[in-house]
């Protein structure tokens, strides 16, 4: 007879490739490890007129989160759960309501749009970035995109579950968004910023990341409609110029405030600001119990 049990049925099951049982904090650590070599090379390279005055090693920067998150779902789960991590790139089948797609491609454009409204009414003056030359603004689309899959399989495929579904999304978001602004100070100290920007940029990355973890959810968990809404907003951070991407800050971090209260009404009916609960990352039944936490 085969032998059954909670021991058997505990080892039959391995570990999923982020999800619920991913290990964030030995992730960031990593992450921070693999990034300190490029960091100290960027003091020596620099080129100019890069979208947003960025270091140019920013470029292999944006693959680190992705070499940590493999690293460690290789040494939980093997080579099998590095292929699954990978997979989530292209998990756009997710999605299963369209509706998703409007925030996913129009959340930039929006925030750009009403923080330059906001900036002309106010008269506020912030420092231009560097206008790209018509090549650039046709080849960054791409770049973006690989560089957004090199960030996203990694803080969204890989940490972000794990912390949801111990405190909950707006606390995951939270979390990941301030270690993922504290992880591009070194770029931002060395664009150039001034400390009016480095603290409307601290705004923008942390109550992004709170609206990307609330498009995940409502995605169905789809990594790839996150990389989609990270290149999206690259793109609308560097095509103009005038509103220097650290000012879209408020705008975004108003929008953030707005779903945090959706969630914690949500919360007050048994939605589940915390607590574990299957989350996005997770298969399985899709009943409503099912959902992932703070999906609207």
């Amino acid at each position: 007879m085969r032998p059954t049990g909670p021991d058997v049925t505990a080892r039959a099951q391995p570990r999923r490739a982020g999800g619920d049982t991913g290990a964030p904090w030995e992730f960031f650590l990593l992450t921070l490890a693999l990034s300190l070599p490029v960091y100290g090379l960027s003091r020596w390279v620099h080129i100019a007129g890069t979208p947003k005055n960025m270091p140019v090693l920013d470029a292999a920067l944006a693959f680190v989160p992705l070499t940590a998150a493999l690293i460690l779902a290789a040494r939980h789960e093997g080579a099998p759960g590095a292929a699954r991590l990978l997979r989530r790139a292209v998990d756009l089948g997710r999605i299963r309501a369209k509706r998703w797609y409007a925030p996913v491609l129009l959340l930039a454009p929006f925030t750009l749009l009403v923080t330059y409204a906001g900036m002309h009414l106010l008269g506020v003056d912030l420092p231009d970035q560097p206008r790209l030359p018509i090549a650039a603004m046709a080849v960054l689309p791409f770049a973006f995109l690989v560089a957004a899959v090199g960030e996203e399989l990694g803080w969204t495929g890989y940490a972000t579950d794990p912390l949801q579904h111990r405190w909950g999304p707006l606390a995951a978001g939270l979390v990941v968004g301030t270690v993922w602004w504290a992880w591009h100070i070194p770029s931002i100290l060395a664009s150039g910023q001034t400390p009016l920007l480095i603290a409307l940029g601290a705004l923008g990355a942390i109550g992004g990341r709170v609206l990307w973890v609330w498009i995940y959810n409502g995605s169905g968990g789809s990594v790839g409609a996150i990389i989609l809404t990270h290149a999206v907003s690259n793109v609308c951070g560097s095509y103009v110029p005038s509103v220097p991407t650290p000012a879209l800050g408020p705008v975004t971090a108003a929008l953030a405030a707005a779903v945090a209260g959706v969630w914690w009404a949500r919360s007050s009916r048994g939605g589940g600001l915390r607590g574990r609960t299957r989350g996005a990352g997770s298969t399985g039944s899709p009943s409503d119990a099912d959902r992932p936490p703070g999906k609207l």
